[in-house]
């Protein structure tokens, strides 16, 4: 099987630089409406049986315009949420933004995977949700020409996919990074979960 991951549009927290991980009224600009539409052109055509998508509402627009093109289900899903950014969140102050950038190097430098900002999620638990959905996604398509997107984030992406895909590891998140609409297609093998293309690049390398 197939798993196109793919992160949202542009949304209006974007903009205003505004951690917004809750269920907070942002959706997509005009030009992440334009993006995902751009997106469901591409994936159009392919093998997509459904779309899972983040609750939050910039994924939900995203996955909604994807479904509509590709006529196919969307359906939201916990495991896709970004991470929770606790006192953090619905804020764009420098403090804010010193609080997660204080949580992303503990969790990809110092490897403190028990740390969280004050009414956040650790990364054990942020890694425990997204694993356990892909896991599940798997063993509920099981046909090997089977295709299913899955609308997500910038910042859960680049935590995660190093420990879901053998082929991947930090260095290749911060090379490639995620823009909006970025798509990286991944392949379930004998060996598990790997990456087979980042935004059109073809990857090969393993991880150590």
């Amino acid at each position: 099987m197939k798993i196109y991951f793919a992160r949202h549009g542009e949304s209006q927290a974007n903009l205003l630089h505004l951690i917004s991980n809750r269920a907070l009224p942002h959706g997509l600009t005009s030009a992440g409406l334009d993006q995902a539409a751009c997106l469901a052109e591409y994936l159009h055509g392919r093998s997509i049986a459904r779309i899972y998508t983040s609750p939050l509402l910039r994924a939900v627009e995203t996955a909604r315009i994807i479904a509509g093109r590709l006529q196919v289900e969307y359906q939201p899903v916990e495991g896709l949420r970004e991470f929770d950014c606790g006192i953090a969140e619905g804020r764009a102050d420098e403090a804010a933004w010193q609080l997660w950038k204080a949580e992303f190097d503990a969790w990809t430098i110092n490897q403190d995977y028990d740390y969280q900002i004050e009414g956040g999620e650790s990364f054990i638990e942020v890694r425990q949700r997204f694993v356990s959905f892909v896991d599940g996604l798997i063993k509920a398509h099981t046909a090997p020409d089977t295709g299913v997107v899955c609308i997500s984030h910038g910042g859960i992406y680049s935590v995660v996919f190093p420990w879901i895909m053998h082929n991947v590891n930090p260095a290749m998140v911060m090379k490639y990074g995620f823009g909006y609409t970025s798509l990286i297609i991944a392949e379930y093998k004998a060996a598990g979960l790997v990456c087979v293309e980042w935004n059109g690049t073809t990857i090969t390398q393993v991880n150590p």
